[in-house]
């Protein structure tokens, strides 16, 4: 059975773990397992001894392939860090793409203009989900769809290309207002103030922001050594940004370098304590060794008598 997806986040070579089990993207662990205990369910043989047996096969292939694996990566605490880091990646990159232009299903075009975001985001989602176990040979084009959705939503909260984060982006743009026309012996018209004449041209993109842009491009195709040289070259202009030192901790957080990461986040925090993606940086890194750590100190006797083979008085 084939599980190609070509849309949505599939797009861009990721693996939509949300999307695969009908969850919006902000579900907790406890939602999250709800959810899967529901779909585990229908696809279980004893749910299905009505079905042939090409769809009994079918049901396995979707829960050994997709939803374990999707479940897998969605409850365990560190992979979900990483998931998510990755996950706000890809919509900063996909918003910088203009992929709003590529959306296939209604609801997400819908979802590219509605005004209460979440709400119409939830919503829609809850419909898809609601029926994207019941027929076989609708699974993949919903959990596409469902997809598209997400990344829709990605592209509102996390767009950076033109609108302010959340705000409806545009699809096209108002026809220009008529030319007042002077009525024959009335005075003529009184040019406007100055500053209503045109709107201010929107500020120049700096060269550190540049190689940023470039960098994130590479880092959602996982091009992990251009995106390093990239924001090397950005630290040459800005040395001092919390944004590049972030991006390089992510950068080194993906390549498992977790020295190196930390050293960019903290860097990112000396110059802005309140950097989103370091603050989350640092929490991914402190569960991925943080409890080793401390299991180890517990197991060798504690403190500096393990350390030294002491026994504890």
């Amino acid at each position: 059975m084939s599980f190609q997806i070509d849309q949505g986040l599939f797009k861009f070579d990721f693996i939509d773990n949300h999307a695969i089990l009908g969850v919006p993207i902000s579900a907790d662990s406890k939602e999250v397992r709800k959810r899967y205990l529901k779909i585990a369910r229908r696809l279980h043989p004893d749910s299905l001894t009505t079905n042939s047996d090409a769809v009994k096969h079918q049901a396995t292939q979707l829960l050994s392939k997709l939803v374990n694996p999707a479940y897998e990566k969605l409850s365990k605490d560190q992979d979900l860090a990483e998931y998510m880091l990755l996950l706000k990646l890809k919509g900063q990159y996909a918003a910088q793409q203009q992929a709003q232009n590529n959306l296939q299903s209604e609801a997400a075009k819908s979802l590219m203009t509605a005004g209460n975001l979440d709400h119409a985001y939830t919503t829609a989602l809850k419909e898809l989900a609601e029926k994207q176990y019941e027929t076989p040979d609708k699974i993949m084009a919903i959990i596409g769809q469902l997809s598209e959705l997400n990344l829709a939503y990605l592209m509102r909260k996390e767009g950076t290309s033109g609108s302010a984060a959340g705000r409806p982006i545009a699809t096209s743009s108002a026809p220009p207002a008529p030319a007042a026309t002077a009525k024959p012996g009335s005075a003529p018209p009184k040019a406007a103030p100055a500053a209503a004449k045109a709107a201010p041209e929107p500020a120049h993109e700096s060269v550190a922001e540049q190689y940023c842009r470039r960098a994130e491009g590479f880092m959602a195709k996982k091009n992990y050594a251009k995106a390093i040289l990239e924001l090397r070259d950005a630290l040459q202009v800005e040395p001092n940004s919390s944004r590049i030192h972030s991006l390089l901790g992510m950068v080194y957080f993906q390549q498992n370098q977790v020295t190196m990461a930390r050293i960019h986040f903290d860097q990112a925090l000396k110059y802005n304590p309140q950097d989103e993606t370091a603050l989350k940086g640092k929490r991914a890194i402190d569960q991925k060794t943080g409890g080793g750590k401390k299991e180890k100190e517990k197991k060798s006797g504690g403190g500096l008598f393990g350390l030294f083979g002491g026994k504890k008085k």
